[in-house]
């Protein structure tokens, strides 16, 4: 009875010695990288997937839709994403997107007239008020770059605090790294231009191709600032 006893205790000790080393040292899982890409197309919708559909979720997501959606669907699918998720993207961009998905993914195709009206955009959309110190300086071109608008219009602050961390690195972080390198502003328009992964962690940050170069350099030279 005593052996019984002592071996109960025994094996209860050793559950809970097990259990407390699980909990004080948990795992170390990484996460696969994201490899999946949309499919190519001349579709100007194509570029803004590439561009905005990124900063939220894998390409992968489109593959999970049911096949053959037709572009009615896709459109609003895509308006979903505006309205309910705070997508960054205007009301012809939705179109666009929709049109560009539903020739990549779904039943339509690029000769379609609804996919050729998608695609041409009515209007561009209005840009948002400048709030203080958000407006660069001209570029070399002339013309005065508004940075707040395209911060806003390409949801930058939703991955980067100006002070704080939030996806990616605070904006003054990265000031501060690059601070002492006379590459700076080259560097950090090729990784606004193309994106990078690697450099602040594992979470990639997807390319903004579609912005013109004096965007890029003025995005740049805003956050050097910082």
């Amino acid at each position: 009875m005593k052996t019984t006893t002592f071996l109960a205790r025994a094996v209860l000790g050793c559950c809970v010695l097990i259990a407390f080393n699980a909990l004080a040292a948990p795992p170390d899982i990484k996460l696969l990288p994201d490899t999946s890409k949309l499919r190519p197309s001349k579709l100007p919708g194509y570029a803004i997937a590439m561009q905005k559909c990124a900063i939220c979720h894998s390409a992968d997501y489109v593959n999970y839709q049911p096949p053959g959606m037709t572009q009615p669907q896709w459109t609003a699918e895509m308006a979903k994403m505006q309205h309910t998720y705070g997508a960054p993207i205007s009301d012809d961009e939705v179109k666009q997107v929709g049109a560009y998905l539903a020739v990549a993914y779904g039943s339509a195709k690029a000769t379609d007239a609804s996919v050729i009206a998608a695609s041409t955009p009515a209007h561009a959309p209005p840009a948002p008020p400048t709030s203080p110190g958000a407006a660069a300086a001209p570029p070399a071109g002339g013309a005065t770059v508004n940075v707040q608008a395209l911060l806003a219009s390409n949801a930058c602050l939703s991955c980067h605090g100006v002070t704080q961390k939030i996806v990616g690195p605070g904006y003054h972080e990265v000031a501060e790294k690059y601070k002492a390198d006379p590459q700076a502003q080259s560097k950090l328009e090729a990784s606004i231009r193309g994106g990078s992964v690697g450099k602040w962690g594992s979470v990639p940050m997807p390319p903004f191709a579609a912005l013109k170069p004096e965007e890029v350099k003025a995005l740049a030279a805003f956050v050097l600032k910082q």
